[in-house]
């Protein structure tokens, strides 16, 4: 629970997603799927890559490594013998707020290095390995502790940008407050009005007088089915258009996420009808109505299927981005095969492999070998076992001890 300063206490249930590269940040969304009401990173970049990759569909924050976080790396900068904190490569952090915190402390800045575009581990490390070669730096400062850790291995002082106790307080706080202003938004009142233009039109002297009743009845009768699984209400205005209360929230799940009218694929298989729809959302009933009307006139004047939805202030309402196709029905899970290959390959009943050993056995690169590892451990058929340490520089080699109890019984 997030306590507020002076306010009402927001509960929320904290679930945690690890990663071990900013990269891997957008498939943990995915992962996550709808059963979050907001997520927060731990650093601008992986949400800068979740955030470019399309997955966000709920609201998103970060944990700034700016102000209080940069300026207490920059003491530890200063203290550090082998640096000169006006000759220093800095990641992430945009340029503004380094130049700022320089000019807090009185520092001058025109022999500093910055690079906040994102990049993987290996890339963001030769920026700083190759300014410090050439002379131009005398260390780096880094958010990425990748980045760190191959920094310290090519023998390149490197100092980490960890965020501070009350930034990490702060952006909770401020997450708790975009999970509950979400939550609030999708409760919001929506009106959706409904037109057919077939009972708009005049009657044909030839047409039997009683088919407009017979298609009115019908027609209700088909929207009262769909509300009903919305917890929607339904109610006609007049011989040719209908109106439909319900919230945000429920509308949204009708239409994927504003991206298709509701009830139009339905009442034009079923019953040969075109409709046309607007959507409104609105603090009280008539704001909402009035934004649907907006909505609705704008759809009969343009015939364009997008844009038939209004927000709350009036603004055509922009779909949020399409998840990724989830794969339909049962799907084995990829780590169950790859524990498969690998268990066909242990000698001696050893099950604890590293991604060197992993990759011999699958035929692939050990970069591979190290992805699918971590996809058995994200699927609970590997633990990852302390990391190995040893004198040569580098990288730790990383154990796993392969679960093939999951595998069930196998033959002899």
């Amino acid at each position: 629970m997030l306590m507020g300063h002076g306010a009402t206490p927001v509960p929320c249930r904290l679930v945690a997603a690890a990663y071990r590269d900013e990269q891997e940040a957008a498939d943990k969304v995915v992962r996550l799927g709808s059963g979050v009401d907001v997520c927060l990173f731990a650093s601008p970049l992986p949400y800068d890559f979740a955030r470019r990759s399309g997955v966000l569909t709920v609201p998103a924050t970060y944990v700034p490594l700016g102000g209080a976080a940069l300026h207490a790396a920059l003491v530890r900068t200063a203290q550090d013998d082998r640096i000169d904190v006006t000759r220093v490569s800095v990641d992430v952090v945009n340029r503004a707020e380094i130049e700022e915190a320089y000019e807090d402390l009185g520092l001058p800045i025109q022999d500093v290095h910055s690079r906040d575009e994102s990049g993987s581990t290996g890339t963001v490390a030769a920026y700083h390995e190759r300014l410090l070669r050439r002379g131009v730096t005398t260390g780096a400062l880094t958010c990425l502790p990748g980045v760190a850790e191959r920094l310290t291995a090519a023998g390149v002082p490197a100092i980490r940008i960890r965020p501070t106790t009350a930034s990490v307080r702060t952006a909770l706080h401020g997450a708790a407050l975009l999970g509950a202003h979400h939550r609030l938004e999708e409760s919001q009142l929506a009106v959706v009005l409904i037109e057919v233009p077939t009972l708009r039109e005049p009657v044909r002297r030839s047409a039997p007088r009683y088919w407009r009743d017979e298609l009115r009845l019908a027609l209700q009768r088909l929207l009262v089915q769909e509300a009903h699984r919305m917890n929607a209400s339904v109610w006609p205005i007049d011989d040719h258009s209908y109106l439909v209360a319900s919230t945000r929230g429920s509308i949204s799940a009708a239409t994927d996420g504003f991206r298709v009218p509701p009830f139009a694929s339905r009442i034009r298989e079923e019953l040969g009808l075109a409709i046309e729809v607007g959507i409104g959302m609105g603090r009280t009933t008539h704001e909402a109505e009035a934004h649907a009307r907006a909505a609705l006139a704008r759809t009969q004047a343009s015939k364009q299927v997008q844009g038939f939805a209004v927000d709350r202030e009036g603004r055509p309402l922009v779909p949020a981005p399409r998840m990724p196709p989830q794969p339909a029905g049962p799907v084995k899970p990829k780590g169950v095969e790859v524990l498969g290959r690998l268990a066909a390959k242990l000698e001696g009943g050893d099950t604890v492999v590293d991604a060197e050993a992993a990759g011999r056995m699958l035929g692939v690169t050990a970069r591979t070998a190290r992805r699918l590892l971590r996809t058995l451990v994200d699927e609970g058929l590997a633990w990852p076992l302390p990391p190995n340490r040893t004198p040569q520089p580098g990288r730790p080699r990383q154990l796993y001890r392969l679960i093939v109890e999951k595998l069930g019984p196998r033959a002899p």
